[in-house]
């Protein structure tokens, strides 16, 4: 009897463990520029809804010396814009500002082009490509860990973008 229990709690555990490891290869498959491109559009759908949501609002910041609601849109454009460049090998890690845009259409649509852009550039990566040397704002580091850092840096945004619009009343158009 124990010896029946033992292999059926065994044969039990076995199956567990194949059938807990089947979603682990289904994402195997999906390659890392895959992810990055759907995180790319992702962060997109989200931020350009945050920039229509808070359109008539782009002046406001919590207080002196913060970013306002334009300001961090901005800052996503130009730091899309920047890694792009870095991933195709156009801008070396370097990046400027241009004149912020203030139009909430024209900013709703910088924030799309911009993201398309990044996906586009993300999308031509082969896996020996994400793991090429760059420089990103004087660091040393891979494609790949450019994009990270950059998506890391732009959840944080996204945070402070929501909390900017709780703080006037504004629900995040994917919380309705």
């Amino acid at each position: 009897m124990r010896t029946i229990r033992t292999r059926t709690i065994t044969c039990a555990v076995a199956m567990a463990t194949v059938l807990s490891l089947a979603p682990l290869r289904a994402q195997t498959t999906q390659t890392t520029q895959t992810a990055f491109s759907k995180e790319a559009g992702t962060l997109s759908d989200k931020f350009t809804g945050l920039a229509r949501v808070m359109a008539g609002k782009y002046d406001w910041k919590p207080g002196e010396g913060v970013r306002s609601v334009g300001d961090v849109f901005n800052l996503i454009v130009t730091e899309n814009g920047l890694l792009a460049a870095t991933l195709t090998g156009a801008g070396g890690g370097q990046g400027g500002r241009g004149a912020p845009v203030t139009d909430p259409e024209k900013l709703q649509e910088a924030l799309k082009t911009s993201y398309a852009n990044l996906q586009k550039a993300i999308e031509r990566l082969s896996d020996a490509d994400l793991k090429a040397p760059v420089k990103l704002f004087g660091r040393d580091m891979t494609k790949e860990d450019a994009v990270r850092f950059l998506f890391g840096d732009q959840h944080e945004h996204l945070g402070q973008s929501i909390a900017y619009a709780r703080s006037n009343g504004v629900v995040p158009p994917w919380s309705k």
